[in-house]
């Protein structure tokens, strides 16, 4: 059954199906638009679809014009049953129901109903006598009341003939359904749900043929509050209308639908549809109110709406209209005049500063400089409390009411509705208030902050600004302040985009700059900045003594808003110092203090550093939710963030699983390299490398190798030398060693042992020693490789950084365990489970146990070590494909190696067999493994592929061998 096209209620068409299918009936019962009919029309196609040919389908969908008709919903029914079927009944019975169907005259006496009553449940029995019988009325609600009756009557009486039901009754929100006696006995009641806001969404998209604006989605949302024939027709209105919304003008609703919708509101005296109006005009409505407003008894004119079921007050006076399109339909049904007049009445009532500067705005529909002042009031007001999308649209109103002789105050105006647009995350109306003063503004300065909004609205994208910059730089020509704003953006630009060079100059420019202009805040941002290129370039001195100048600049940490950035930056050097404890503290405070006061993208870069020192302290399950939350604030700008996308990924591959930490990481990757932003393309691939050598396997570890090599480029490119860069080339090394590409690692850790400081922390020296022990212990030197690993066990104890820890645990017991030291492998398995269970990082929990099984597999076959050498995973899979008789060349195009690693890894695993030949080569596996002692199975040459493995396992878990090389015959 394919559900696709029914928007947000597959699960619920599926749940309906299987009850229909164990249930005698199924009856939707919902408010009207919710989406009653497509679910039932959809059930009837899939019972259609049940290959019923001898099946029979009686269905009526009773309108309100019908509901005064006797016996119509009857005649719908049985419009479908031949003549034939009637012909069969008794003489008394068939009369009736002919009369009943306007075939002959009507049953007038009681007799007579009892009669239609008997013939309706006889035609049903005869027709499921010859097949299944499927009954449906869609619209219970104005099913007649005589033709009721008589469905009643009948369906208590089909119990076990094969009868089932299908329906919809249209109830108010809450509601239950008044008809349930219309269905059988044991119908299952389906209230029907009001969609998520995603997907509204989905619908509106679909009726724009694109997407709409966002003003204009969470308009629509907010209005049809789920409901998806209001959402359908909202969206194709405002797409036919084409305005804006915002800024004053409210959401177009169409007259199909306000008719529909207001049909008895407007038979309503003048005085009560007066009250809604000014009802739905009030963001708060309250009968305390519209008598402020001069209203003489809005309680009276609301009892009147709330008898047909409009709005109510509450015992408290706070008024409520029962779904907000009611409200939406009132206020676009009234003319733009008795608006205007609601919104006069509303203004002076009104003490709250933004709802009355937007009554005062509504109510003076032409410019005037004082309301406009009183607009850039209640704006400013409302960011102070945290509302910027709210202050982006009282500015707006504020730029619309300026007198035209005012340019500079309107692009004033203009600007700052564009800030607190950005500061809401509206970034397409930033780009619109922006864009507006560059087009018409006369001075230069003004036209540099237009270009300043746009940078900042580019987000991470800013590859693309360099005109963008350098034209603002001509404008700002001889202004020290402006050129400070411009070179501080043209350095943050270099550092997203890797040119570090060209980012410290122009950040080094813009200090000096905002130091001659006395602009302390672009002088604190540049040098932010700096200590920022600094520590990427891995300089960790020069970073810090960067950042302190910033922060003695603003006054200490406790300096609010102006600190948070800085305070953000410190953690993240004391957090690539492997300082987490410190990192950890000044985030979560930082997060604590920034609560819903700070922009979104402030937000989302703190969510961000708090998910990268969650992980790397071990807090996996806290890292989950943190990029979860930090999803969520991506999400509402509307836009696939890539640094949110990266939190994601990073939190996924500590506490989530592999497959989910690709899948995020590769969407990381598109959305930055979409944005040209180098700097979180760099933590993209290096988080899509880690989440490819959870797999431990060579199909994992080359697509590793392919991500973290070009990590690598990318820093060199950049000159980068900081922590997780040298964190990366560990991994690369890490996963060149599974492929065994053994000189291919040591050359990795050799280039990263060049970039080391002298200063470097411990967790970057740990990494490489892992690597280098693993890169030991792949040349065949598995007790050097174990000393290389313990140190690097030993290092990571003093350090708080579990995951890494647990990854080096599990490095050291797959190596001991393939060297037969089964207590050793035991014992750093063990400790590496308990951990990684405890912290809740599931990938490596089950890379552990996974280990534990291969150890505990040996114990149990008795394998001594004797007959069957001990191969790493690359070589164990290279002696297989070789054994089943495949050439080195496809071998290297399977496991995605090169030839000549195949043909070292090959030589080594010639020595530990002993053999000097692939055919002898097959042999000695099969001999190995039935010394073993492991269950075999002989199977025939033609059972093996020759590009898969001599020896396989079939399903219950014996090995099986050909039977040419089985020694045992």
């Amino acid at each position: 059954m394919d559900v696709r096209s029914l928007t947000g209620r597959g699960e619920l068409l599926g749940a309906a199906w299987a009850e229909l299918t164990v249930r005698p009936g199924v009856l939707f019962h919902g408010p009207m638009g919710i989406g009653k009919s497509v679910l039932v029309a959809a059930l009837m196609t899939s019972w259609a679809a049940q290959d019923r040919p001898a099946g029979t389908v009686l269905h009526c969908s009773p309108a309100r014009e019908d509901a005064g008709l006797p016996f119509v919903g009857l005649v719908d029914l049985f419009a479908r049953v031949p003549e034939s079927r009637l012909e069969a009944l008794a003489p008394g019975p068939r009369t009736a129901l002919r009369a009943a169907l306007l075939r002959a005259g009507e049953p007038a006496d009681d007799h007579g109903r009892l009669a239609l009553r008997v013939a309706v449940l006889e035609v049903l029995r005869t027709l499921a006598a010859g097949g299944p019988v499927l009954l449906v009325v869609d619209g219970l609600q104005w099913l007649d009341e005589p033709s009721a009756e008589v469905l009643a009557f009948a369906v208590r009486r089909v119990a076990g003939l094969g009868v089932r039901m299908v329906a919809a009754e249209r109830v108010a929100d809450g509601e239950q359904p008044e008809r349930l006696r219309c269905c059988p006995p044991g119908t299952v009641e389906v209230a029907v749900p009001p969609l998520a806001d995603g997907e509204v969404a989905d619908l509106v998209r679909a009726g724009f043929g694109a997407d709409p604006p966002p003003a204009v989605l969470r308009a629509i949302q907010d209005a049809a509050r789920g409901n998806p024939w209001y959402a359908r027709e909202l969206a194709w209105e405002a797409r036919r209308d084409g305005g804006p919304v915002g800024f004053g003008r409210a959401l177009p609703v169409s007259r199909r639908l306000r008719t529909l919708l207001l049909d008895q509101v407007r038979t309503l005296p003048e005085p009560a549809r007066h009250t809604l109006l000014v009802t739905s005009a009030a963001a708060r409505p309250s009968l305390t109110l519209l008598r402020a407003a001069g209203l003489r008894d809005p309680a009276a004119d609301l009892a009147e709406a709330e008898r047909l079921g409009v709005a109510a007050a509450d015992a408290g006076g706070t008024i409520r209209f029962r779904h907000p399109m009611l409200r939406a339909a009132v206020y676009a049904d009234a003319t733009e005049h008795g608006r205007r007049q609601a919104h006069a009445l509303l203004a002076p009532a009104v003490t709250e500063p933004v709802e009355h500067a937007r009554h005062l705005a509504l109510a003076t529909p032409h410019e005037d400089e004082a309301t406009a002042r009183t607009l850039m009031s209640a704006a400013e007001h409302a960011r102070r409390h945290g509302a910027p999308d709210t202050a982006f649209e009282l500015a707006g109103f504020a730029a619309r009411r300026t007198p035209g002789d005012r340019a500079a105050d309107r692009a004033e105006r203009l600007l700052a509705a564009a800030e607190y647009a950005c500061d809401a995350g509206q970034l397409e109306e930033a780009g619109q208030a922006a864009g507006a003063v560059l087009a018409e503004s006369g001075s230069a300065r003004q036209r540099v902050r237009a270009r300043l909004i746009l940078l900042r609205n580019a987000g991470q994208a800013l590859e693309g600004t360099h005109s963008l910059i350098e034209e603002g730089l001509r404008d700002a020509d001889g202004d020290p302040e402006t050129e400070a704003w411009l070179h501080h953006w043209a350095a943050v630009r270099g550092l997203l985009c890797g040119e570090l060079a060209e980012a410290a100059r122009h950040a080094r420019r813009a200090a000096r700059q905002a130091a001659r202009a006395h602009d302390t805040d672009t002088r604190i941002g540049a040098l932010a900045t700096l200590a920022r290129v600094r520590s990427l370039a891995g300089e960790p001195a020069a970073a810090d003594a960067a950042l302190e100048e910033a922060l003695a600049l603003v006054g200490g940490a406790g300096a609010g808003p102006e600190s948070w950035g800085l305070i953000r930056m410190r953690a993240i050097l004391a957090l690539d110092s492997d300082r987490v404890t410190e990192a950890q503290v000044e985030v979560a405070r930082l997060l604590a203090e920034i609560g819903e006061f700070a922009g979104v993208e402030e937000v989302m870069a703190t969510l961000v550093a708090l998910t990268r020192i969650q992980v790397r302290s071990g807090h996996c399950r806290e890292a989950l939710r943190t990029a979860a939350r930090c999803s969520r604030a991506s999400d509402e700008t509307g836009l696939q963030a890539a640094p949110a996308l990266y939190a994601a990924a990073l939190a996924a591959t500590a506490g989530g699983t592999a497959d989910e930490a690709r899948h995020l990481a590769e969407q990381a990757v598109r959305a930055s390299e979409a944005d040209g932003d180098r700097l979180f393309l760099l933590r993209a691939l290096g988080v899509l490398g880690q989440a490819e050598l959870l797999a431990g396997d060579p199909r994992g570890a080359a697509a590793a190798v392919e991500a973290l090599q070009r990590v690598r480029e990318l820093g060199e490119a950049m000159s980068a030398a900081d922590p997780p860069l040298l964190h990366w080339y560990s991994d690369l090394a890490e996963a060149l060693v599974v492929l065994g590409e053994s000189e291919a690692a040591g050359a990795v850790i050799g280039e990263a042992r060049t970039r080391l400081s002298a200063d470097e922390p411990g967790s970057v020296l740990a990494a490489l020693e892992r690597a280098e022990g693993l890169r030991e212990a792949g040349l065949g030197r598995a007790k050097e490789g174990a000393v290389r690993l313990r140190t690097a066990v030993d290092r990571l104890r003093r350090l708080p950084l579990p995951v890494e820890l647990v990854r080096t645990l599990i490095a050291l017991g797959a190596v001991e365990r393939r060297s037969r030291h089964r207590a050793a492998a035991r014992t750093a398995l063990g400790e590496a489970l308990e951990t990684a269970t405890r912290i809740g990082a599931a990938p490596l929990a089950a890379r552990a146990r996974d280990e534990l099984a291969r150890l505990e597999a040996g114990e149990r076959s008795g394998d001594s070590g004797a007959g069957r050498p001990e191969l790493t995973p690359t070589e164990a899979r290279i002696a297989g494909l070789v054994g089943g008789g495949a050439t080195n060349r496809e071998v290297a195009a399977e496991l995605f190696i090169s030839v000549k690693t195949v043909e070292g890894a090959l030589s080594r695993v010639y020595r530990k067999f002993g053999v000097h030949s692939r055919t002898a080569l097959a042999h000695a596996m099969a001999v190995a493994v039935i010394a073993s002692g492991a269950a075999v199975e002989s199977v025939d040459d033609a059972q093996v592929s020759p590009v898969t493995q001599a020896v396989t396992f079939s399903q219950s878990g014996r090995v099986r061998i050909p039977r040419a090389l089985d020694t045992r015959r």
